[in-house]
Parts: structure tokens; C-alpha cells; sequence
């Protein structure tokens, strides 16, 4: 196999573990993106939000579409040290050995998931901080390098609190999750029902760690030079408007954008992937709604673009009514031909600048109609 054949395989792999990942559960797309970059890039990612919206079941189960070796922890201001990364080996300290036992536990996991993450004391708060930046776990005098690959964390709140803020931070991926809206009560209920009842097995891996290892070496091949100038421009843009950005999370910001373009199959950077930033710049509640807002004004996501296509496609269907209803010779006919040709310029070049097959199969679709439609208009002047 060519290495562009692997690498074609390998972002193939990738797309099914997140079409799977996200399978079970109703309306958590945003979510399951959100693990899977923080996977893609070997990063961490904390989930805001009330219990009960899927954030273990998802973690967990995308530990296991990754036969991952998996740790799972609730924190209280209680937690010891001991609860997360193992209880002392009595036996050992009785021969003057200082030792923990790990098996099962945190410095022994691929992915873990730490529920009430920001509930941590200080004696675990230190000892994570260094597990999460350096991939180290610091016993007494001995350092204990850990497999840690990522860290999926939730919490009902963010942190207030000063002696939180480094931990804060080590969490390049935020995201706030919100209870389903009502139209999505009644998929709710059926897929609860389905999941109760057992029609989802635990799933067979589709990636292993050694190819996620091998994505996240794909991750630095990605071509950014196309979204730079944009980048920046949006850093001012967050900063006029409030929102700052250390440095650290500037830097960091370009691994969130190549995991999205990996995510969707390609290793070059498109305005699209700038949607990344609204899991990485948001740091107060507020500021998820306000970054979400500033990117869709500024950036042609493939949101953004559709309504810009339904908006040309109400004006036409607009146009074809008035045509149908002018007589020949209408001299309003020049008119709507002069701006369906001026539709068909922007279609196209909406068309031209985007590699989404729904946004390309809505141009060709529109394009269509228009030509029918200037037809109609050239027989009606006799042309």
C-alpha cells in the first residue's frame, strides 16, 4: 500500500470512529467532535455541563472503539491521592520500598475520564497538573512516566478559583453542554430505550492507539498557510471584543484546527476549520455563546454558506414567479436576467471555493433552475 493509500485508509478509520462514537446518543455531534479532536491531537478536553447528557458514556466509549486501556474517577474535595493513582504497596514500604500499586488505575490509562474534575484538592490538584502537562506522575522521589493520551474531564461549573486556573488551562478543549431541545425529546426516549435494552453492545474497535499515534504524526503534515491571516485577524477580533488569548492557547489553537481538517479528511486547512476555535478560545460560561456568534459572522462555515445558498434559492423561486406572470416583451424581464446571471456568478464561485459535496450538489441544483429560468425568460424576449 502507497502512503497515500495509508494515509487515505487511515482518515477512512477515522471517520468511522467518530460516526460511531456518536451513534447511541441523540443530539451529541458537538460532543463526539470534541473527544475526538482532543484524541487526534493528545490533548484534554473538559465537558460543562449538568449530569446526565452522555459525557462518561461517550468517554467510555470511545475508549473502547480504541480498545483503550480506560480510567474512570468521580472527585470530591475528599479524594485522595491514593483513589486515583493507587493505594502504597504495604509489603513493599515494609522493605523500605516506597511504592504504589497502579494496576487500574490512573498512571496505568490511555484515556481516562475524571467527573467534578475541579472538585480536585490541592495534594491531587498537584499531582494531576503534571500527569496532564508532562505525562509524568511525580510519587515522593520517583517520577513515573505514564501512557496518559487524553484526559476527558466534566464538570457542572467553571472554576472560580485562583489554585484551579493552571488546571484550567492544561484543558486545551472546552466545551458546554447543553440538555437536548425539545423536537429531540421523542429520538431521546428511543434511543434511551434502546440502549437500556441492551441493542448497544460494547463496540469493537475500529482504531488502535498505535494509529491514533499515527494520526496525531499526520496532525503536523496538515497545511495551514491557507487559514493563517484569517487566524489572526480572529485573534484581534476576540481580544476587541473582550476575550483574551494567552499565548500558550494561540499555539495550541493550530493542533485544534489540523485534528478538524483531519476529522474531515484533509491534510490542508479550510476557513471551515476556524470552527474549531469555538472549543479552544471560550473561558467564562458566557463566553461560549458570544465566541459561537463572533465565528459564524466571521468565518464561511458550511452553516454560514448554506443559508447563503437558501437565500439565493428563495430569491430565485421569487424571480420564476414574476417571470411566469410577465408577458413577452416585459422590459422587467432584462432585469431579472441581469440578476440571475449575477446569482450564478456567486453560486459558482461558491462552488468553486468549497470541497463539501452538499454545498457543491446545492450550487449544481440552483445552477440548474437558474439556466431553466433564463431560458424561459430569453423565449419570453424572443432572444
Amino acid at each position: 500500500m502507497s502512503d497515500a493509500q495509508s494515509v487515505k485508509a487511515l482518515l477512512a478509520k477515522l471517520r468511522d470512529f467518530i460516526s460511531l462514537l456518536k451513534a447511541p446518543f441523540v443530539g451529541r455531534d458537538d460532543e463526539a467532535l470534541v473527544i475526538t479532536m482532543a484524541i487526534v491531537s493528545g490533548e484534554h478536553a473538559v465537558l460543562i455541563g449538568e449530569p446526565g447528557t452522555a459525557k462518561s458514556a461517550m468517554a467510555r466509549r470511545a475508549a473502547d472503539l480504541l480498545h483503550a486501556r480506560f480510567f474512570k474517577y468521580l472527585l470530591t474535595k475528599f479524594t485522595e491521592p491514593g483513589e486515583l493513582f493507587g493505594p502504597l504497596d504495604v509489603k513493599a514500604l515494609r522493605e523500605g520500598e516506597y511504592r504504589r500499586i497502579t494496576r487500574g488505575k490512573l498512571p496505568e490509562a490511555e484515556i481516562a475520564f475524571l467527573d467534578e474534575i475541579f472538585n480536585a484538592n490541592s495534594a491531587v490538584l498537584n499531582s494531576l497538573l503534571s500527569v496532564l502537562q508532562e505525562r509524568i506522575f511525580y510519587d515522593g522521589y520517583t517520577e513515573i512516566r505514564v501512557p496518559l493520551w487524553s484526559l476527558i474531564a466534566a464538570s457542572n461549573r467553571v472554576p472560580d478559583d485562583p489554585e484551579l486556573e493552571a488546571l484550567y488551562d492544561r484543558l486545551l478543549y472546552r466545551h458546554h453542554v447543553k440538555p437536548l431541545s425539545e423536537d429531540l425529546w421523542d429520538k431521546l426516549l428511543d434511543a434511551a430505550w434502546a440502549i437500556e435494552s441492551g441493542a448497544y453492545d460494547k463496540p469493537k474497535p475500529v482504531l488502535s492507539m498505535g494509529e491514533i499515534k499515527e494520526l496525531n504524526k499526520l496532525l503536523f503534515k496538515v497545511d495551514l498557510s491557507p487559514v493563517k491571516n484569517q487566524l489572526l485577524r480572529l485573534f484581534t477580533v476576540f481580544e476587541e471584543k473582550g476575550m483574551h488569548v494567552s499565548d500558550r492557547r494561540k499555539g495550541k489553537a493550530l493542533k485544534a484546527i489540523a485534528a478538524h481538517a483531519l476529522i474531515e479528511g484533509r491534510l490542508a486547512a479550510t476557513e471551515t476549520d476556524l470552527m474549531a476555535l469555538r472549543y479552544v478560545i471560550p473561558k467564562d460560561i458566557d463566553d461560549f455563546e458570544k465566541v459561537d456568534v463572533i465565528l459564524r459572522e466571521e468565518v464561511r462555515s458550511k452553516e454560514r454558506i448554506l443559508r447563503e445558498i437558501e437565500e439565493i434559492r428563495l430569491n430565485i423561486r421569487r424571480f420564476a414567479e414574476e417571470v411566469r406572470r410577465s408577458m413577452e416583451f416585459d422590459m422587467r424581464l432584462t432585469e431579472y436576467y441581469k440578476r440571475l446571471t449575477q446569482a450564478k456568478a456567486k453560486l459558482s464561485k461558491i462552488g468553486e471555493s468549497s470541497d463539501d459535496p452538499e454545498i457543491r450538489k446545492s450550487v449544481e441544483t440552483l445552477n440548474d433552475e437558474i439556466d431553466d429560468l433564463i431560458q424561459e425568460i430569453m423565449m419570453k424576449l424572443n432572444l
